[in-house]
């Protein structure tokens, strides 16, 4: 995806080429859905934040200058429209109650041996649950450092937050993560002892 192509695509697209966007769009569509996909809760809400992010790249297309690659421009405005849509719905998320979709155990096969695509879902679905706990830039600065494996450079590049910044907030949202996980497994010990009991 050589970067001089990406410059006359966004420069047919601000003269009014529709065309010329909409092969931008698609260039990125993947990166897109796939940070979407790390903030949003269900289908319908991976594609409202895309779209939404794709409808501020479109806005946005006339302040895009070429001193840096237009790649990382486009990213930039990804991961703040992922920011504020953690603030947006921050409230919501906190009186909406989480219904698991997963089984409680992974699935077992004739083997007897654990499907590793039912373990991997389940364990991502685990890390979203708790990632719906942390503050938003807390849940961002690991987003970026630990799910999508950016450099501390980078993330800070793409937030525009310092790197001693970016460095705090990953180390306290690892903390508090486990924290969290380990409040959970506390708290179901005591209810499989209550039941025990009982």
């Amino acid at each position: 995806m050589p970067e001089s192509d990406d410059s006359d695509l966004v420069k047919r697209a601000v003269a009014g080429d529709d065309d010329a966007f909409a092969d931008l769009a698609g260039r990125y569509r993947d990166r897109v859905f796939a940070m979407a996909a790390r903030f949003a809760r269900g289908r319908h809400e991976l594609e409202d934040l895309a779209q939404e992010i794709f409808i501020r790249a479109w806005k946005g297309l006339e302040s895009y200058r070429e001193d840096a690659p237009f790649e990382h421009w486009f990213m930039r405005i990804s991961v703040r429209t992922c920011y504020d849509f953690l603030r947006k719905h921050r409230r919501r998320r906190d009186s909406e109650v989480l219904v698991d979709e997963m089984p409680p155990h992974p699935e077992i096969d004739f083997s007897g041996e654990a499907d590793p695509v039912a373990q991997r879902r389940e364990a991502w679905e685990l890390v979203r649950s708790l990632l719906e706990e942390l503050g938003e830039k807390d849940r961002l600065a690991i987003t970026l450092v630990d799910l999508e494996q950016h450099s501390i450079k980078e993330a800070a590049a793409l937030t525009g937050w310092s790197e001693s910044n970016v460095k705090v907030r990953a180390f306290r949202a690892r903390k508090r993560l486990r924290e969290i996980y380990e409040r959970r497994q506390s708290e179901r010990e005591r209810r499989l002892d209550s039941h025990r009991t009982s």
